[in-house]
């Protein structure tokens, strides 16, 4: 008997207005989301079941595509539950996340062991008639029988079980371990109680911190958040190298305390879960599992080009130090570089090497002006226009949104979405989110996607200043973005950044370049207080100095893929403060640095399955960038509007509609080359 269900809920009713609907967030409620999950699951449920005991012969039209069209309410309460638990988590919330998680698991479960519903898409897999579909309907044909394959829907009945039984687990272990590491985060900071706490900060984030203090309400100073955001440009320009080490200290021990947040043993039951499904899955180890369905396939080759990038970024890092030490050592510091120490001396460095000063250009990264850089670049590349919205609901008053049109047309792309600043209940990094997929199945429904960062605001009538770093990463984000937004195929499991973990990572990561371009610095990086531009001499030094450093952001970076793709190699039962140590041995970690993400608060890994051996594939995807970045440096530079067009035509509007490989060939003419990426981070090139 079905439970008696509100029609009326705000989270099952379609999105109403312009561009194809859009979520009205000034409806909703916590308590909406049990119910209405609830429901729209039971929905997905009986469409699955209505498609596989359908007495029809299969088709492309009655299997395929009924299966694309199928759960489109769960679809859009999924969307607006992902944001809330990225952006506006709470201990309600908490709550029903708890329950549901393992509910929406288990409606993959459902379906990949539908016997009846996998001997329709194999007949149709296997039928000679599907020959005559058109390449994406292949494609597409292709990706569901190989996912069906991979999830055990060739297992007996109780293998099945059993797999089902781990992935609802996982689901429960990937909620607790995120909301364990999220308390973590908010609950925890630095305290500032004197202005000679403050010595060495940039005023901008001086003020950041004495408004995060009152925001806290805290009857001191100052506080530095526990995000990467704050705790990293305080590592960076803090004279107090004893507050330096309480910062380092409770950012690499989050979710390591031993207290009720700790999350080594909640990870470690996701190690032996993944594990254990890997075996009967009919795979030797997770990695393998996880690897099937990436570019790479094999570990061994992710593992060999991590070696063939670490030994000389470790050397570099090596040389790097020798000058750090050598200032520490002329002022009288009776101390070898330590981890906390490393970018505060590696900023000293810089300033003496290439006169080169972050605080100097930081004045003039005004993120509302990034903004607008990348809306120009992406004008500029591929003729997408920009323009606010002020009508369209919002679930905090941070969020603006604008919509997204072709330049020359007018051509409606979609809408993006830009929540830019920290907050409580929001998990930390820069991520970006499809809230609604474009396909075109049976009209042209436009994306919805988002930007997500996590920058401290100051003063209300400052303009946000930001790092390089920080730049940086925006414009990685909103390269994603781009993905999601330029997408033009039929069929929603196609679409946008539907690709491979390690090519998803490509696009994102080219987008940066642009950041560096003389026409996006003299354009829009202008002085906050003067509006003058970057001068030719600091332009200048910016780009002598764009390979310094970068053995530290090398070596942080690979040595988390080494460990998390060892860590999915064995089927041992892992202890992790071991593990890690045993690892980094084994690859020679340099002593001054630690990894950039510590097993205990390794969420790219441990909230879910996204990465999970897959953290190589911002490696792998460097590789593929590099290699692409140098077809416009062979044509007429970074805006050669015919390398760009075939950038949009080639890659980014295509999805998931073309092998992933050949989709790179196709536009390159070439594999990719590794050659690239070694000239393109100043390595030696070994022949």
């Amino acid at each position: 008997m079905k439970t008696q269900i509100d029609l009326n809920n705000p989270l099952l009713q379609e999105w109403s207005g312009a561009y194809g609907g859009v979520p009205d967030f000034t409806k909703y409620k916590i308590s909406d989301f049990k119910p209405a999950i609830e429901f729209a699951i039971q929905e997905k449920l009986d469409e699955i079941e209505a498609i596989a005991n359908s007495t029809e012969e299969p088709t492309f039209d009655n299997t395929i595509v009924a299966l694309e069209l199928s759960g489109e309410k769960l679809d859009r309460i999924h969307a607006v539950y992902g944001i809330y638990r990225s952006n506006l988590s709470s201990p309600e919330f908490n709550v029903v996340d708890t329950e549901m998680s393992p509910k929406l698991a288990e409606i993959s479960d459902k379906l990949y062991q539908n016997d009846k519903l996998f001997l329709r898409i194999e007949k149709l897999y296997n039928a000679a008639e599907s020959k005559k579909l058109n390449d994406e309907q292949q494609r597409l044909l292709w990706l569901y029988y190989t996912d069906f394959v991979r999830e055990g829907a060739e297992l007996n009945e109780e293998d099945k079980k059993e797999v089902a039984k781990i992935n609802q687990e996982l689901a429960g272990l990937f909620t607790l371990f995120s909301q364990k590491l999220l308390t973590e985060e908010n609950d925890q900071f630095l305290e500032l109680e004197s202005e000679n706490d403050l010595h060495g900060l940039p005023e901008e984030f001086k003020n950041a911190a004495i408004a995060e203090a009152k925001e806290r309400n805290l009857n001191i100073l100052a506080s530095i958040g526990n995000t990467r955001s704050s705790i990293e440009p305080f590592l960076t320009f803090s004279n107090r190298r004893d507050l330096r080490e309480k910062a380092f200290d409770i950012f690499v021990k989050r979710g390591d305390n031993r207290n009720q947040n700790d999350t080594n043993e909640t990870l470690v039951s996701i190690l032996q879960l993944r594990a254990k499904k890997a075996k009967i899955l009919g795979f030797k180890n997770f990695a393998e599992w996880s690897l099937s369905n990436k570019m790479a396939k094999d570990p061994k080759k992710t593992l060999d080009l991590m070696e063939s990038v670490w030994k000389p970024a470790v050397e570099k890092v090596k040389n790097d130090v020798v000058a750090m030490q050598e200032m520490v050592n002329n002022e009288g510091g009776n101390f070898k570089i330590q981890p906390w120490d490393y970018r505060y001396y590696a900023e000293k460095v810089r300033k003496e090497k290439y006169d080169l000063d972050q605080n100097e250009i930081k004045q003039y990264l005004q993120l509302e002006n990034l903004r607008e850089a990348m809306f120009w670049v992406a004008g500029e590349l591929f003729n997408l226009g920009f323009k606010q919205l002020f009508d369209v609901p919002v679930y905090h008053p941070d969020v603006r949104v604008w919509e997204v049109n072709h330049r020359n047309t007018g051509k409606l792309i979609g809408l993006w979405y830009f929540d830019p600043y920290a907050r409580v209940g929001k998990r930390s990094g820069a991520w970006m989110n499809s809230h609604r997929d474009q396909q075109k199945i049976k009209q042209n429904v436009l994306p919805i996607v988002s930007n997500n960062c996590n920058f401290i605001k100051g003063n209300s009538d400052d303009p946000v200043l930001i790092s390089w770093d920080d730049a940086t990463t925006l414009f990685h984000e909103f390269g994603h973005a781009l993905h999601g937004l330029c997408s033009n195929v039929t069929y929603p499991s196609l679409s946008g950044t539907s690709v491979a973990r390690d090519y998803v990572e490509f696009p994102s990561q080219l987008l940066e370049h642009w950041l560096a371009t003389p026409e996006v610095l003299n354009k829009f990086a202008l002085h906050y207080k003067t509006n003058l531009p970057l001068s030719e001499s600091l332009v200048e030094r910016i780009e002598k100095a764009a390979n310094f450093n970068e053995g530290f952001a090398t070596v942080e970076t690979i040595s988390s893929s080494f460990v998390d793709m060892k860590l999915h190699l064995t089927t041992e039962t892992v202890d992790p403060h071991q593990f890690e140590k045993d690892v980094l041995e084994e690859i020679n970690m340099p002593s001054e640095i630690v990894m950039r993400h510590r097993i205990p608060q390794f969420a790219h890994i441990f909230s879910s399955d996204g990465y999970a051996a897959g953290y190589y594939s911002y490696l792998w995807a460097d590789v593929i960038n590099a290699d692409a970045y140098e077809a416009f440096l062979e044509g007429e530079g970074p805006y050669d509007k015919k390398v760009a067009e075939r950038l949009y035509e080639i890659v980014l509007s295509v999805g998931n509609s073309v092998d992933n490989e050949n989709m790179y060939e196709n536009f390159r003419g070439h594999a990719p080359k590794s050659d690239a990426l070694m000239r393109a981070r100043n390595f030696p090139i070994e022949n």
